[in-house]
């Protein structure tokens, strides 16, 4: 009997061992060019860094911090563009990524939900309204990706769903003008690396 128990105890075992093949915390650093929706939008570049803790091996949670630096292009009330100056905005997202096997290439997609925080602009309107300043904002948004890893060699595509923005237009002597808009939402292609989270060695003694 105690036999039978132990050979169980030692199968269970060896089964959460073989489930978890890879070190569980990682932190995965990238960067790459971020593509903004909208009309008028300028690309840039964006920056994240993401802590990450694999429940298994196959499925890992994170955090995900990162700053994305473009032009947001607005469009006035009457269909008129308008250009931005080049801001910063930044996410803070907690995120998911399902890796599809567990082999030296391991494709995966994911996803997240947090917050971006949209940075203030200055716009250049049209001759008749001049400069715009827009105010800073913090938007509920959300992310899918999808990607591989090769070793420590992380790629990954990305794109961010973000409400749009609205700001209303004054004239010099403070009366109401109209309106400008602008899409948030935005798409990065970014390569990088991570720290951590290689495949682990797995032994297994059992004596009965």
């Amino acid at each position: 009997m105690k036999k039978l128990l132990f050979a169980g105890l030692a199968l269970l075992s060896f089964s959460i061992a073989n489930a978890q093949r890879f070190n569980p915390f990682k932190v995965d650093i990238s960067s790459g060019i971020a593509i903004p929706e909208g009309s008028g939008a300028k690309g840039g570049v964006a920056f994240a860094i993401e802590p990450k803790y694999a429940i298994i091996s196959k499925l890992a949670v994170g955090f995900r911090l990162e700053a994305a630096l473009t032009g947001r292009g607005w469009v006035s009330s009457d269909g008129m563009s308008a250009s931005a100056n080049v801001a910063a905005s930044a996410s803070y997202l907690v995120t998911s990524d399902y890796y599809y096997t567990n082999s030296l290439f391991r494709p995966f997609t994911g996803a997240g939900t947090g917050l971006f925080s949209m940075a203030s602009a200055s716009v250049e309107g049209d001759t008749q309204k001049g400069s715009i300043s827009t105010s800073s904002s913090t938007k509920f948004g959300g992310m899918v990706r999808s990607g591989f890893e090769i070793k420590h060699f992380r790629f990954v595509v990305e794109h961010d769903f973000i409400g749009k923005s609205t700001q209303t237009v004054t004239d010099e002597n403070g009366n109401n003008v109209g309106t400008v808009s602008a899409k948030n939402g935005y798409t990065t292609i970014k390569i990088g690396f991570f720290i951590g989270g290689g495949r682990r060695r797995q032994t297994v003694n059992a004596k009965f």
